[in-house]
């Protein structure tokens, strides 16, 4: 047992604790949160492991437990499910899913970019997921299915 003092957060509307000094990435996937992968802990340059922090895109493996103390942190499962449905139906659609690893990193980015009321035309599409990594579809897919799941919700 580590002499780590524990700290508290909100993950998808429920109180858990993880220590102060690990990552939040560990804390969340110890938590059960399996959507949010890891995919070059603890470089975080793939996007892998994002989650929205207050609704902010954070990529957890370099996030201390420490800096999300009493904050709210979501995963896939945490969004709302109008959301969450349009986007994966706008993935399956337009090809902008293969293996599948990648795709719940992409969202939470692509969540924060449509939470924060901000304009979802090309160019704010493209610097939301700047910082997520595929190797699989590119990325003219994924932009093309974050466009139709805005379609999908009006």
């Amino acid at each position: 047992m580590s002499d780590t003092p524990a700290v508290s957060f909100h993950l998808n509307g429920v109180e858990v604790n993880g220590a102060a000094d690990a990552s939040l990435l560990q804390a969340v996937r110890a938590a059960g949160a399996t959507s949010v992968k890891d995919g070059c802990s603890p470089q975080g340059q793939c996007g892998c492991c994002t989650v929205l922090v207050d609704g902010d895109a954070r990529v957890a493996c370099v996030t201390p437990v420490a800096r999300v103390a009493g904050r709210r942190v979501t995963t896939v499962r945490g969004l709302e499910p109008t959301w969450r449905d349009a986007a994966a139906a706008a993935l399956v659609a337009t090809g902008g899913s293969q293996c599948g690893f990648c795709t719940p990193g992409f969202v939470m980015s692509l969540s924060a970019l449509l939470h924060n009321n901000a304009d979802a035309g090309e160019e704010s599409i493209q610097d939301a997921i700047a910082g997520n990594l595929c190797r699989c579809t590119g990325y003219i897919n994924i932009v093309k299915a974050v466009k139709r799941s805005v379609e999908l919700m009006k």
